[in-house]
Formats: structure tokens, sequence, C-alpha cells
């Protein structure tokens, strides 16, 4: 079937749509983006509405994110904010057999009854969909990288002081002040002096008076959508902190980094190599040496909490599974609760799509398995459908904090 392509020489006339999932990084990207010419839009719709275009133009079979990914692409088009005769659509791709990989075909099909005249691009460096993506050179890869360190930076920060602020909206502002100062830096080759900037943003969210007591630290992990995303967890982040509770998130780099790693584990184990295995390799290693430079940036200012090393985190894994099952999330998720469990976060919620067989069984499957290795590790897994309500998901959460402050009482 013949489908509309979006070619470079378009950008200049049209607008592309991006879906919601994680907003303080997805504006910096795109504020990125928009210096190569693009103009780009992030889609941050949350209303019922998305839910039901969703189940409207994909098969109730489908998993969440997809439907959830779909249905705000087709509300934002229904809406008449746009002409949809110069819109595009943009989603990634990772090239795993899951999620990030196959929603455009499924989202090409609930165009084609509506708005067949509507391009979707293809934001991927695994080598599908060629010649309907963006035109990515090196130094437009290096500046999103980056950016998504200092995405990561902003959302632990805010994080680590948003439950302990004495005056409310204090920790927002700061983010909020970050998000405009750090697009102009990516003008020019200033976005490299990570050791600058970092210090700069982690004194200014220093200077936020916060409360000196002991809060209940909550970590989140899952399928990367649902984990992230506040139209998919039904603002789970938010929830937590009106629990008086601490979130953790890990990194988007990790998921990033993961990605590579796999790459580069599946070629050793089935004795391979191409050019997207070196140029996994070679990525994996530059983002390495990047995230070791904001680590050390981090610690060395001494007041907040450093992200995980990547390679402590693969560590982690191999003492569990694996790093050959790296369908869906993989290793990563285990991986990640031990590395919570590890330094103190003992209060864990996995958040999956309903049915989603690869990450129930890294997250289901191996939590026993954590468990065992951190007796106190109190995990609990969340489904997130169409037809589960907020109010069982909460309670289901609820239920869990009330098991950790019996626990830290004793």
């Amino acid at each position: 079937m013949a489908y509309p392509v979006f070619k470079d020489e378009m950008k200049s006339e049209y607008t592309i749509l991006v879906p919601d999932m994680l907003p303080v990084h997805f504006k910096l990207i795109i504020s990125i983006l928009e210096k190569y010419g693009y103009h780009i839009e992030l889609l941050q719709t949350a209303t019922r509405e998305v839910v039901d275009e969703g189940l409207k133009n994909v098969h109730n079979d489908t998993c969440y994110p997809a439907l959830l990914v779909i249905g705000q692409f087709i509300n934002a088009l229904k809406s008449g904010k746009y002409d949809v005769n110069k819109t595009a659509l943009m989603l990634t791709q990772t090239g795993g057999g899951c999620r990030a990989s196959n929603y455009i075909h499924l989202l090409r099909k609930a165009l084609a009854k509506e708005f067949p005249q509507v391009p979707v691009i293809s934001l991927n460096l695994s080598g599908l969909e060629k010649g309907t993506g963006l035109t990515l050179t090196l130094p437009m890869l290096a500046k999103v990288a980056v950016s998504v360190f200092y995405g990561d930076l902003l959302m632990s920060l805010y994080n680590q002081c948003k439950p302990y602020e004495v005056h409310e909206g204090d920790t927002d502002k700061m983010r909020e002040k970050w998000q405009k100062k750090l697009p102009p830096v990516f003008d020019k080759r200033e976005f490299l002096k990570i050791k600058k900037y970092c210090k700069m943003i982690l004194d200014d969210f220093a200077s936020i008076e916060r409360r000196k007591e002991k809060k209940i630290r909550v970590g989140i992990v899952g399928e990367i959508y649902v984990k992230y995303s506040p139209l998919a967890n039904n603002h789970l982040e938010e929830f937590l902190l009106s629990e008086g509770c601490e979130p953790i998130v890990p990194a988007l780099m990790e998921f990033v980094m993961y990605c590579l790693a796999g790459s580069v584990a599946d070629s050793k184990l089935y004795q391979f190599t191409n050019s997207g295995v070196r140029f996994s390799s070679i990525g994996y290693s530059l983002l390495h040496k990047f995230q070791k430079k904001f680590i050390k940036a981090i610690n060395d200012h001494g007041v907040f909490e450093a992200p995980h090393d990547f390679d402590h985190i693969r560590h982690l894994a191999d003492k569990y599974i694996s790093q050959g099952v790296n369908m869906g999330e993989g290793w990563l998720i285990p991986a990640e609760m031990a590395a919570l469990a590890e330094t103190g976060t003992e209060n864990i919620i996995c958040t999956q799509p309903f049915g989603c067989l690869p990450n129930h069984i890294v997250a289901k499957g191996m939590s026993r398995v954590i468990k065992k290795a951190y007796p106190n590790a109190n995990i609990v897994a969340i489904d997130y459908d169409p037809g589960a309500t907020k109010v069982n998901q909460e309670n289901r959460i609820k239920l869990m904090l009330a098991n950790a402050r019996s626990a830290s009482d004793n």
C-alpha cells in the first residue's frame, strides 16, 4: 500500500506533531530540531477523547501505549487546530520486535481512513523506514544525546526537591527556568561544557529551601512509555507526591544505552557483526563517557544523588538474567529494580501495559528473584489499559505504601 512520504524540503511548510512521553526531555529535543529548520509541536492532550480515538482506530487487543499514541495523533488531527495538508506525525523506532518499531504501521493504517495525505516520519538509527525520516547529522545527534542527559538531570533534581520544598512551586519555577535557559546553550559548542552547566543547575536547585524530613522513596520502572508518560500512567508521579512520597524515576538515557548494549550483546551471542553493531558499540562508549561526566559533576557537588553508572546496571543484570533477553525492556527492568533496592529505594512500582508479554516476563517473572536478593524489597506491578480504573490502580499503590510505612515504623 502506498503512503505519503515526508521529504526534507517539506520541513519549512509542515508542522510535525510528536506524542507526549517526557515533556521536559522532549521540549529540549524539539528546541534543537527547530534550529535545523523543523517546526515541531509536542502534543500534551490528556483527555478521555484520546483513549476513545485510540479504541476507534486500533484493535482493542493492541497494547495500551500504541492505543494512546495513535489516539493522541488522531485527536489532534480532528481538532481543527492543524492544516492536515501541511501536517506530519513523528514516531521513534528502536528496531526491536516490540512497541517502538511497530506502531508506525498501525498508525498509517488508522490514517488511511480519514487522513491519507498525512505523512508519518520515522525517527530511528536502526535503518528502518529509510527515506521517510529526518535528515540526521552527527552534530544534531550529539546535541540530542546531550539534551537527554540534561533532561534526566532536571527530572532527577525535580523529584529530589519537590517533595521537600518549603515554598510550594519553587521547584516547578526552577525547572521551568532551566528549560528556558538550556536551549540557547545548544546553539554553539557550549553544550559540551558539562561541568560548568551541571554546577550551575545543581547550585540553583540546591538553593531551593527544603524540609529536612524522611519520606518514603518509591522507584518507578517498567515499559518505557507507561513508565514516563503522565497520560499513560494516570499522573503517577503527581499521585506519589500527593501521598507524601519521593518518586525515583530512572534516567531515559538508561533505555537508550540499553538499546545500544543489546545490539552488541546480540552480535556476541549470535556471532555476527555489521555496521549497525559497530555504530552501537561506538555510540555506547561515547554515551558512557558523557554519563560518567554527569555523574562526577553531581557527586563532586555533593548535595544530590547521582544516577547509576550504566556499566554497574549491566553488572547487576548479569546476576539475574542474560543480556540476551532484550525484547521489550528486557533485562533493564530487573536490573533497575536491583539498582533501586541496592541504593535504599526498596519500594518499587513496575508499570506495564496489560498483556505485554515481554514485560510481564521480565517484571513480574523476575520480581521474586529480586525479592530473594533484597528481602525488604516491596514490589508491586500495576497494569494499565483502557479498561483499568484509576481508582483500582491507586488503591493497589496505597496498599503498597501502607506496607512501606508499616515497615519503616518497625
